[in-house]
């Protein structure tokens, strides 16, 4: 099988990812997810956390590329710029950047930072996630589903869509 962008261009990854540092509380969770679950923080104490665009970064940044041995911050799909959290509405809103106009995996790529926000965000979280204006061809109809609840949902129930995001997720483990 062929790739859509077979020679993307790769960018430099802040020095903290290198460093395998983070300051969020939700993604030192994740990333210790292995632990028992009674010696974390309670759900109430996530729920009450400040959470802010870095920490969102965080968590989508080392999520790999359906296509490509690569996370979507060095592809720079996902870009710290892109995050807006508003706690006053309890949202979260992530817009992406797909390497090419064309890209068949935006799709999945959205499903992918959606499905690890809705795994590691507290509950009360919104989650909004759209491809940046202007920059795939198919734009209005990706953001339709990854924003459709329904949508989302049937797609999670395909096996072989959860054993591929699960894929691009696994930099947790």
């Amino acid at each position: 099988m062929s790739k859509d962008n077979a020679n993307p261009t790769v960018y430099s990854i802040a020095d903290e990812v290198a460093a395998g540092r983070s300051k969020s509380k939700v993604w030192q969770r994740m990333a210790n997810k292995e632990e028992d679950v009674d010696t974390m923080d309670s759900e109430d104490a996530l729920d009450l956390e400040v959470i802010d665009s870095e920490e969102v970064f965080d968590l989508i940044r080392n999520i790999n590329d359906p296509e490509h041995p690569l996370t979507l911050e060095q592809l720079n799909v996902a870009q710290l710029r892109h995050i807006t959290v508003d706690h006053s509405k309890s949202s979260v809103s992530v817009v992406f950047t797909p390497t090419i106009p064309h890209c068949s995996m935006a799709t999945l790529i959205g499903l992918c930072i959606r499905v690890q926000l809705l795994r590691c965000l507290p509950q009360r979280f919104k989650v909004d996630i759209n491809v940046e204006a202007g920059t795939h061809q198919s734009e209005k109809s990706v953001n339709k589903q990854l924003n459709d609840k329904e949508r989302v949902a049937a797609a999670m129930e395909n096996a072989h869509l959860i054993e591929v995001v699960n894929q691009c997720l696994s930099t947790y483990h």
